[in-house]
């Protein structure tokens, strides 16, 4: 396996090394937002709720956005430099942010630039090696993309440890924002396949296999349940784990995932998706459930983190390639861009419905629900979905 790792082509460790340094500006933030939020701007879940779920709605939309463009125009490059850039110059900004409206503002910025850049990446990643090779290309990028969210909370760690205030440490974004969009400018523009003859301009699924359509109503209910990252760091402080820890415990699931996610998306070129996500799916709604039970021990909620960071090894890669193995010729980009759509779009909902639950009701409520949805697509995955064979990617 280390030997087709280090022969996958220049283009797919580039982007790599740029999504590893885009995270980790990226990841020094994400576990302070919370505590950010909550003790220099004094908001609470549902304002957290209503920020993250906003932004990542409106990643979702230029997701496909530009997904669809990139098909159409054959154009990749300039998604990818722009959605950097926006990204570069939003997160700085948070540090002068004085409510969570503006923090919402910024979010948004910071989003459009994910989107802009998403389904473009993907189609690039996709159309850079065979097709017997893109479970572990998207699984090298996601364990790179990961090993930039280990690097990015030790950061932040650090600078907590060093007594710098949370503004601050927001202000040091800026220094990989500008590696990252230098980097992004070092791509080449890929040969992209022509869109199937007669098929126009259009953002509808029109010209996509009815199992494609399938797959994405499955992921779908299971974004449902799949709420920000953040309710998790806000639930972890709730159940003991010290402050200055929370970052570290962010790292450590990004390392676990750093590590197991290459090989888990390699194995999915051979024995196929369907096992993967299933068993994931399954691991994630224990997760869920375990982490509502009130008074679990700091050691539990480290191994249940753990669990979750395994989640992530085991479906982050194995997704993505399962949309390029369903995907049409000349239409990745717009099959990663529903598929962004769907389960970025719905992490809106998702997260309004977790934030009113964990506040109005209970946290045990909350986490419930996130269960529950994924029960439900595992039962639609293995009972619906699947209904017609798969095409093996090798």
């Amino acid at each position: 396996m280390f030997k087709t790792i280090l022969a996958l082509p220049r283009t797919v460790w580039l982007i790599g090394l740029i999504s590893f340094v885009n995270d980790s500006a990226s990841e020094m933030l994400y576990p302070l937002m919370p505590l950010y939020l909550t003790s220099v701007l004094m908001a609470g879940p549902k304002a957290l709720g209503i920020i993250e779920g906003i932004a990542e709605a409106t990643a979702s939309i230029f997701k496909l956005v530009s997904g669809v463009i990139a098909d159409k125009t054959q154009k990749i490059k300039p998604w990818i430099v722009v959605g950097y850039t926006l990204a570069g110059i939003g997160r700085p900004l948070i540090a002068i942010a004085n409510s969570w409206l503006w923090v919402l503002a910024i979010r948004f910025t910071d989003r459009i630039g994910k989107g802009l850049r998403s389904s473009p990446r993907d189609t690039l990643l996709a159309a850079s090696v065979a097709k017997n090779q893109r479970g572990i290309t998207f699984g090298l990028h996601r364990s790179m993309d990961n090993a930039g969210a280990v690097v990015g909370p030790l950061l932040a760690a650090l600078l907590l440890s060093l007594n710098v205030p949370l503004r601050e440490v927001f202000l040091w974004a800026i220094v990989p924002a500008v590696i990252t969009v230098l980097l992004a400018l070092c791509i080449k523009e890929p040969k992209t396949e022509k869109p199937p003859a007669g098929l126009g301009f259009t953002w509808t699924l029109a010209g996509m296999p009815p199992q494609f359509k399938r797959y994405l109503l499955v992921v779908g209910i299971f974004a449902l349940g799949n709420s920000s990252d953040m309710f998790l760091l806000l639930r972890a402080r709730e159940l003991g784990v010290p402050q200055a820890e929370i970052p570290l415990l962010w790292a450590g699931i990004s390392l676990i995932t750093t590590i197991f996610g290459t090989p888990l998306s390699a194995l999915s070129d051979r024995f196929g998706r369907k096992h993967f996500i299933l068993v994931a799916w399954c691991a994630f709604a224990f997760f869920y459930a375990a982490m509502g039970m009130p008074g679990i021990s700091i050691y539990t909620v480290f191994l249940l983190f753990g669990l979750y960071g395994l989640f992530k090894a085991a479906t982050e890669g194995v997704e993505k390639a399962l949309v390029a193995d369903l995907a049409p010729q000349g239409l990745a980009g717009t099959a990663f861009g529903w598929f962004n759509l769907i389960s970025g779009l719905m992490l809106f909902p998702a997260s309004l419905i977790f934030g009113w639950l964990y506040e109005s009701v209970s946290p045990t409520y909350a986490f419930l629900f996130s269960g529950t949805c994924a029960t439900v697509a595992v039962t639609m995955m293995a009972l619906w979905v699947y209904k017609t064979p798969i095409k093996s990617a090798t």
